[in-house]
């Protein structure tokens, strides 16, 4: 499995919650559908202000994002329990989403299905960076390096999430681990 991810950041600031990550217009949008998943990721942070966020997570008419890790405040995923929020993160290629807290079911849903690995930060980080600035996220070392400056902040250990968002998620890790019996 991959540890180490390098990219853009999309910095946002506290209580992003689920509406503003996927809006509820789009949770018609069956994840498990393909072409409905691939869709799902261009809606992903559309609920975001325009005011407060003029830099589009998703550019119209695109299906991915150019920002693989996204850098938040205090409560990031809070609101309501809706799985489609890291669904549609991780059908727009975000692969991590650092932050200085998360809502609990936020996290949940993160690990459950394997899209992104929710990370926290010990430091703010979404009044350090700036969307656009460039970071590596290392996994392994629970680090995050900013390019510009080589300057770099710790993680918390993924600890056990781990092993399960980089099966898959939560069913896949059960089946790879034996605990359920494998798809045929």
């Amino acid at each position: 499995m991959q540890s180490v991810y390098t990219g853009p950041v999309y910095v946002v600031r506290d209580n992003i919650d689920t509406d503003q990550i996927i809006p509820a217009q789009f949770l018609n949008l069956i994840p498990t559908i393909e072409e409905e998943y691939v869709k799902l990721g261009s809606y992903a942070m559309y609920g975001l202000p325009e005011s407060l966020y003029p830099i589009r997570f998703v550019e119209p008419g695109e299906l991915d994002s150019k920002y693989p890790i996204i850098i938040g405040g205090r409560n990031f995923g809070c609101g309501s329990s809706r799985e489609h929020a890291p669904i549609a993160l991780g059908s727009a290629s975000c692969r991590i989403v650092v932050a200085e807290g998360f809502a609990r079911i936020f996290f949940r849903n993160c690990v459950a299905t394997g899209e992104v690995y929710p990370c926290e930060c010990v430091d703010r980080l979404c009044d350090v960076l700036k969307t656009g600035d460039v970071a590596t996220v290392d996994l392994d070392t629970a680090t995050v390096t900013v390019q510009a400056t080589g300057q770099v902040y710790s993680l918390k250990p993924l600890g056990d999430v781990r092993p399960v968002v980089d099966a898959g998620g939560l069913f896949n890790y059960a089946r790879n681990s034996g605990m359920i019996p494998a798809q045929v």
